[in-house]
């Protein structure tokens, strides 16, 4: 029996997959987190083999959470449920140490295989991510701006393309506004954007905003 922890802020999508992993007969959910700070509670006290986990949640999310979750539970598995199809955000957390990375719109046909597989000690990339991880490879090596960001800056980009204020970023991420605002000078540099105004429309023409993509 493969005992699971399930994050994500959206109660229908947790009882679906709850539903999935339990006809599977083989798993079992010992906990549901809804934000950063659940999640992290739930993984120092249930003893899981893996965690599926959602990159954007209210609080500490995405890689900053996959990597302070790694260096607690080092033992612990992480599956990476997002709406997220753009290649960058699965490379960035398989860095921080995710072990798979299935997109939402493949969760109902993929879940099932997807847990055995990384609790098994197996890596596991969705069939749509694993199209463009090829695609790819045929493109340009010309680096797009965003990936220019280090994981932080990365992070903060994403919440302030999504409309969060400096304030909401720095609680979310247990940093002064002083160093969200420098984070956010330093993006404007990178990217060469004159203002927030174009971070926005970047994200948007790149699909890098939570509610793009979602099934």
């Amino acid at each position: 029996m493969i005992k699971v922890i399930l994050a994500d802020d959206h109660a229908l999508v947790r009882d679906g997959l709850r539903r999935i992993l339990e006809d599977a007969h083989d798993f079992e959910v010992v906990g549901e987190g809804c934000d950063g700070a659940t999640t992290l509670a739930l993984v120092r006290e249930r003893d899981a083999k893996v965690l599926v986990l959602d990159l954007s949640m209210p609080g500490r999310s995405g890689v900053d959470l996959i990597k302070q979750i790694k260096d607690e539970q080092p033992a612990l598995r992480i599956l990476v449920l997002t709406m997220h199809a753009e290649q960058q955000y699965a490379v960035r957390a398989f860095k921080a140490g995710a072990s798979g990375y299935l997109t939402k719109e493949s969760a109902s046909a993929e879940l099932v295989n997807a847990v055995t597989k990384v609790a098994t000690g197996g890596v596991y990339v969705s069939m749509a991510m694993a199209e463009r991880f090829a695609q790819s490879l045929n493109e340009p090596a010309d680096t797009l701006p965003h990936q220019r960001l280090s994981d932080r800056e990365f992070e903060v980009f994403r919440r302030l393309a999504n409309g969060e204020t400096i304030g909401e970023i720095a609680q979310a991420l247990c940093v002064s506004a002083k160093t969200v605002s420098t984070y956010k000078v330093r993006i404007l540099e990178k990217m060469e954007m004159p203002h927030e105004a174009a971070l926005v429309r970047y994200a948007l023409r790149h699909k890098l905003l939570d509610d793009q993509d979602e099934p």
